[in-house]
């Protein structure tokens, strides 16, 4: 049996609860648990104070008489953070959860015996995996998608242009209003706002409110009515019909820049017009590419899912889900009473869940691949996925490098790279269909 540190060994017993789950039956030698006792009542007697005694003169019997309870919780605490890594490391296992741990009160000379249950990864025992059926977009980038993209540019680089008093709202101008939203008479939480930008025709503003806005003048007002979807994201919201008192600021129509030399060389980096087109065909055949690359490694883990069954750690399950739903969380905190949120969140945890156990299965899945073959990720790899990033996000290496380094990010990207290959290895290896673009 395995001793650290000259420690009296452990005693483990591991029994297979099922295919995820392992029970550690656990015995501590008296001897440790002595020690412990001994530590745990000789920092107590430092810290209490007991009439008749002067400070840390305590004996042990009056200590025990006084707070041998409390003491028997400290000694379980501190024999199970000493011993339990021990305990796993030596059982081999591959554990993944926190450990659920049950004990009686540790005795002084006496053995003490736990339980810890764990879930363990599951043991995958891959297929075959070449020939895999993969399905592939054929990227093409045609004329039309280049000029669709120098539009959007185009639009995107407009200019506000104030329009004189007497011009009346109509579609496509840029609105800018203040407003204060009732339901019921009351103010609610996010309904008003000053200088609110509302592009007329754009439908991003709730269904009803910029068509009510046609026709109106600068400096005027209006009241506008309208109902929030039943699917709104917020729950307090949903459904329930609002009044806007709207005043109108200022009215300013889109002036859209030619399309020429001058307008790629407003862009930078860009000598004309040709040059322009030439990056965005580039850009859009990197995008689809890209894109097309993803959509075959999600056909491939679809069919990798189809070929294997297997048991899923129900707290990996649970730990990814509670990730989402926290996220969720901290975005809608502030938008709705806390429980018109609890509940919207408990509705999520349920329909979420089937999506949290694909996405363990998948890690799981590819994680089994990548031992499988071999593909290993070094130092080197890390360092050249960094250089990579920091080159398409404009900063420089030292400072993307510092930033996964404090965020904790590195074993992530460490990850994200081993699983990449796994996905190019299969699609090395599968039967793929080349479908047309979506």
């Amino acid at each position: 049996m395995a001793t650290t540190g000259g420690e009296p060994p452990l005693r483990v017993q591991v029994t297979e609860a099922s295919e995820v789950v392992r029970t550690l039956e656990i015995e501590v030698d008296s001897r440790r648990v002595d020690a412990a006792y001994e530590r745990a009542y000789r920092e107590l007697a430092k810290r209490s104070r007991v009439r008749g005694f002067r400070p840390g003169r305590a004996p042990r019997a009056v200590l025990e008489r006084l707070y041998g309870a409390g003491v028997a919780e400290e000694v379980e605490r501190i024999l199970v953070g000493e011993t339990l890594g021990e305990a796993i490391e030596q059982s081999g296992l591959a554990v993944v959860s926190e450990p659920q741990i049950e004990a009686k009160p540790p005795v002084a000379g006496s053995a003490f015996q736990y339980t810890a249950q764990v879930e363990v990864k599951p043991q995958i025992r891959l297929g075959e995996l070449r020939g895999l059926p993969g399905r592939r977009p054929v990227v093409e980038v045609r004329d039309e998608d280049v000029e669709g993209e120098l539009e959007n540019l185009r639009q995107r680089h407009a200019q506000l242009l104030e329009e004189p008093e007497s011009v009346a709202v109509a579609e496509g101008h840029v609105v800018h209003v203040d407003f204060v939203g009732r339901i019921d008479g009351q103010p609610f939480q996010g309904g008003s706002g000053r200088d609110v930008p509302v592009e007329i025709g754009s439908g991003r503003f709730l269904p009803g409110f910029e068509e009510q806005l046609l026709g109106a003048v600068a400096d005027s007002d209006r009241e506008v009515r309208v109902r929030f979807p039943e699917d709104d994201p917020n729950p307090a919201l949903q459904g329930k019909e609002a009044v806007f008192a709207v005043h109108v600021v200022t009215i300013k129509r889109r002036e859209v820049p030619d399309l020429d030399d001058e307008f790629a060389k407003d862009l930078g980096a860009f000598d004309s017009l040709a040059a322009l087109r030439e990056r965005v065909r580039a850009d859009l055949q990197r995008m689809r590419e890209r894109a097309a690359r993803a959509q075959l490694h999600r056909s491939l883990v679809d069919a990798l899912l189809e070929r294997h069954d297997f048991a899923v750690p129900p707290g990996l399950v649970e730990r990814r889900l509670q990730s989402r739903l926290a996220m969720a969380h901290e975005q809608l905190q502030g938008s709705a009473p806390d429980a018109a949120i609890q509940a919207e969140l408990a509705r999520w945890r349920e329909e979420w869940r089937p999506q949290a156990e694909r996405e363990v299965r998948e890690a799981l899945l590819l994680a089994a691949v990548i031992e499988k073959e071999g593909l290993e990720v070094g130092d080197a790899d890390v360092e050249e996925r960094l250089e990579t990033l920091a080159a398409e996000r404009g900063v420089t290496v030292d400072r993307l490098r510092s930033a996964y380094a404090r965020g904790d990010l590195s074993a992530a990207l460490r990850s994200q790279i081993a699983e990449e290959r796994a996905l190019d290895f299969l699609a090395r290896e599968a039967e793929i269909e080349e479908i047309p673009e979506a």
